[in-house]
């Protein structure tokens, strides 16, 4: 498992890789002080997992997490605990308090572990890979913040130059068209419903025959969906047996 360190705090670096030296299966890749040179290296490496400063000069961990397409397993490390709440808001594994106690570093990789075992493939950051189902990404709308199982996401809506995400009951805004999310998805888990939609096949829990040939989609949160004929007849195709 590839790892990066994320910390503008030299001792604090060596503290840690010396900690997870009881890890052999975590292999650290890169080290970083700030967070430009962290978003650098972690598209060079493209880690399975940071351990990563909330307090650095210029960007802070969160603002290096927005800046990534799609984001590893995050492991929070601080001197402080004010942003704890935070850090778990956005689905972080664990937020570790420095100095690390390596009970406590024990405590985290265990989960680390286990979300792996979970998952049976590790993320990766590569954008010219689809998102899976598995993979999570960073998503943020003003002063909010999620990390979000790709496979949750039910349904991705047109609003311009930007995309509308439908998880859980919320709904943030992306400054990406709809055009792109589409190259960035798994074809074999999302399809295009029309101009304006995209949606996730495992949340549609049934279908109603539209006028002209299209189909009405129905969400597993009730939402209603209209399906152009055109990808209706794709949708036939790809779902027949």
């Amino acid at each position: 498992m590839k790892a990066m360190i994320i910390d503008d705090e030299r001792l604090a670096r060596v503290a840690l890789r010396r900690l997870l030296l009881e890890y052999p299966f975590i292999e650290i890749v890169g080290e970083a002080e700030n967070t430009d040179d962290a978003l650098v290296q972690i598209a060079e490496v493209q880690p399975n997992v940071l351990f990563l400063d909330v307090q650095m000069p210029g960007k802070d961990g969160f603002q290096c997490l927005a800046e990534l397409e799609a984001t590893p397993q995050v492991i929070f490390t601080t001197a402080y605990d004010d942003y704890a709440l935070r850090a778990f808001q956005v689905s972080a594994l664990d937020y570790l308090v420095k100095p690390i106690e390596q009970e406590h570093l024990a405590r985290a990789v265990e989960k680390l572990r286990s979300h792996v075992s979970h998952q049976h493939s590790l993320p990766h950051s590569s954008i010219s890979q689809h998102l899976t189902a598995e993979h999570q990404v960073f998503v943020k709308d003003g002063d909010k913040c999620w990390f979000v199982r790709v496979g949750d996401i039910r349904l991705l809506e047109s609003e311009g130059n930007y995309t509308r995400l439908y998880f859980g009951a919320n709904k943030p805004l992306l400054p990406r068209t709809l055009a792109y999310m589409e190259e960035r998805l798994d074809p074999t888990h999302f399809i295009r419903a029309s101009r304006q939609c995209i949606v996730n096949m495992r949340a549609i829990t049934s279908v109603e025959s539209w006028y002209g040939g299209g189909l009405m989609l129905i969400l597993n949160d009730g939402t209603r969906v209209e399906m152009s004929r055109r990808q209706a007849q794709k949708l036939r195709e790809q779902m027949m047996i």
